[in-house]
Formats: C-alpha cells, structure tokens, sequence
C-alpha cells in the first residue's frame, strides 16, 4: 500500500499535475505518450484503492475469522493477493489508451490528450466508464463499509464476552494485552479506510453529475466554471488520499516507523563507510 501511494505521487502529480502546469510542451504531452500516462494513472490509482479494499479484508480475516486467520494472513497469500490486484488494474484500464485524440497537431506532431466525442455517446465506452468509475470508487466504498460493520459487531460482541469472562476469573477487571492489540488493529484500519470514503465521495459525486447531467469532463483551466471546480476538487481529494495513507502507518504501526528509520539510516552509514 505504501509503494502504490507513493507511486500516485511520482506518476499523477509530479509526472501529469505539476510537469502539466510548469512544462506543458515537453515530450510527456505528446499524445501517445499522454494517453500512455493516462493509462498509468488509472493503473496505479486503481491498485491504491483496491489494496485498501483487500487491507480491510485482511483486518478482518485476523480480527474476525480465526480458523482462516492462520491460511490466509501470510506473506505468500499478500503477495499473490498484490500481484492480482495489479494484473487486473492493468488490464482493466488498457482501455483508457484508446480513448484520446490530440488537441492539436503542430509540425505533424499530435499533442495533448482531447476525449474523443464517441467516449460520451457510444454505449459501449459509456458503460466502460460506468464499469470504472464503480470499481474505482462505489465498490469500494460499500465493500469497505460492509467489512467495517463486521469487524466493529464482532469486536463488540467479543469484548463484551471477554470482559465478562475476565471479571468472573479474576474478580475484577484487568487490562487485556489481547483486546490492546485489537483496538490497535481497529485504530488503524478505521483511519485508513475512513479517510478513503471521505476523500474519495467527492470524486464519485462529479461522476455522477457528469452522466446524468449530461456534462462532459474538463481539460483545461477553467476556474469560473462549477463543474470544473467540482472535478478538480475530487481528483484533489483523491490524490490527497494517497498522501495521507503514509502518514497514518508512520503513526500507527510501530514496525513501519522502524523500518522507515532504517531506510533512512542505510544510505547515511554506507555513506560513512565509503569516507572511512
């Protein structure tokens, strides 16, 4: 989930948010090199989402299921999960490729990314995009959404379970090295995937507007205009998102942290070593 994020920052808003607004005529808006990023855009972003998607799986599998917790939370089990994941985000948004046209041609050099006027009439492109848009976005909110109110009504039912059975041997309540590591589990998993559904509804909402209001989406600056404004400030949220994912395991998880530490500590002391 970290790489993944951090790769939304490298493709979407160094490589086409800020290359777009401080070198607009380089060769990354050629058009078959824009719509080749486009691509990447939606791969990477649609990997993002449904690892968060299989994150919250994966919490609930440990917390909720413990017959399957020991086969299915293993390393070789995240591995193949991350490289389906991929390999399906790959070939699902291939498609985008074909969707642009240039903007301009200038010495026989096509430009810039223009959505072909067919992408909003043709019933086929149409439901492309519904079929996008929904996996991207309304799927994942109602499958995080569902996997949360399981994982919060087992933890209710067991903690209460659990506190009574303790009070009974012991006399008293105690503290609960087990439920600690729970309500760690629940803290992290709530702050990832709340802040999922809240920067991404926003996104959702313009989609919805662009299809049954009949709009089309925006290239270009237009800042007089709400619908434009409304779509820059999902795709914003959306981005957003990717950002604050790796902040929230630096605050959380312990390991991370560590691991973070050593990342940065290597180069520093390979680089004492070599002076030595």
């Amino acid at each position: 989930m970290a790489v993944s994020d951090l790769l939304v920052m490298i493709t979407v808003v160094i490589l086409n948010r800020i290359a777009g607004i401080y070198f607009p005529f380089s060769f990354l808006f050629i058009t078959p090199v824009c719509s080749l990023r486009t691509v990447l855009n939606h791969v990477i972003i649609g990997c993002s989402v449904w690892l968060t998607v299989v994150f919250t799986f994966d919490r609930y599998i440990a917390i909720c299921c413990q017959k399957l917790k020991i086969k299915y939370c293993t390393e070789g089990t995240a591995a193949w999960v991350v490289g389906i994941v991929t390999i399906l985000s790959c070939l699902k948004n291939a498609f985008w490729y074909f969707i642009f046209q240039p903007l301009y041609t200038i010495n026989n050099i096509p430009w810039f990314c223009k959505m072909k006027l067919i992408f909003y009439t043709s019933p086929a492109w149409v439901a492309y995009d519904w079929i996008c848009r929904i996996s991207t976005s309304c799927l994942p909110f109602i499958l995080i959404l569902l996997f949360n109110a399981l994982t919060v009504r087992h933890i209710l039912v067991a903690s209460r379970a659990r506190r009574r059975l303790r009070a009974h041997s012991n006399g008293e309540t105690q503290s609960d090295p087990e439920m600690e590591k729970r309500k760690k589990s629940i803290v992290l998993l709530f702050t990832i995937s709340g802040s999922f559904l809240l920067l991404y509804l926003l996104l959702f909402i313009n989609f919805l507007y662009v299809r049954i209001a009949k709009f089309s989406y925006f290239s270009g600056s237009n800042f007089n205009e709400s619908n434009f404004i409304l779509q820059e400030g999902g795709l914003m949220l959306q981005l957003l998102s990717s950002c604050v994912n790796p902040f929230i395991y630096a605050g959380t998880q312990r390991k991370f942290r560590e691991e973070l530490k050593n990342g940065v500590k290597y180069p520093l002391s390979r680089t004492v070593k070599l002076f030595k």
